[in-house]
């Protein structure tokens, strides 16, 4: 991850980078959100770690990161007999698109506050300082 504003601007950036980026997400995380929209099915977090080849302690992290942060959905599903599991999939790619959108717009709209309010903390001075 780059460490100020401009190096991550200079980086050659993939749509996989948005994890990261927007969510603070890890490789594996990619690697989850991957097999959930290549698998036509819901998948329970031991289906996760077995086709990830991971510990189930760790499929299940990063199924609650993803969560977190609203790139998946948990279901229920209810046995005959009584009880329940869950199983996760992926929620719809055009409806998290519009949310990082929103959320690049809000930063946008933050950084140029930001902007201005050094702008007018510090341009004045610089002007003031350069006329005497």
């Amino acid at each position: 991850m780059a460490d100020s504003m401009s190096e991550m601007l200079r980086q050659d950036m993939q749509c996989e980078g948005l994890f990261e980026c927007f969510h603070n997400l890890k490789g594996i995380d990619r690697d989850v959100f991957r097999l959930l929209n290549e698998t036509n099915k819901p998948l329970t977090v031991d289906d996760i770690a077995n086709e990830i080849d991971r510990e189930r302690s760790t499929a299940y992290r990063s199924v609650q990161r993803l969560m977190q942060a609203g790139f998946i959905q948990k279901e229920q599903v209810n046995y005959d007999h009584g009880g329940y599991y869950h199983v996760y999939l992926p929620r719809d790619a055009d409806e998290i698109a519009q949310e990082m959108q929103r959320m690049l717009n809000d930063w946008y709209a933050q950084m140029g506050q930001l902007i201005g309010e050094f702008s007018g903390k510090y341009g004045n001075k610089l002007e003031a300082s350069t006329v005497e």
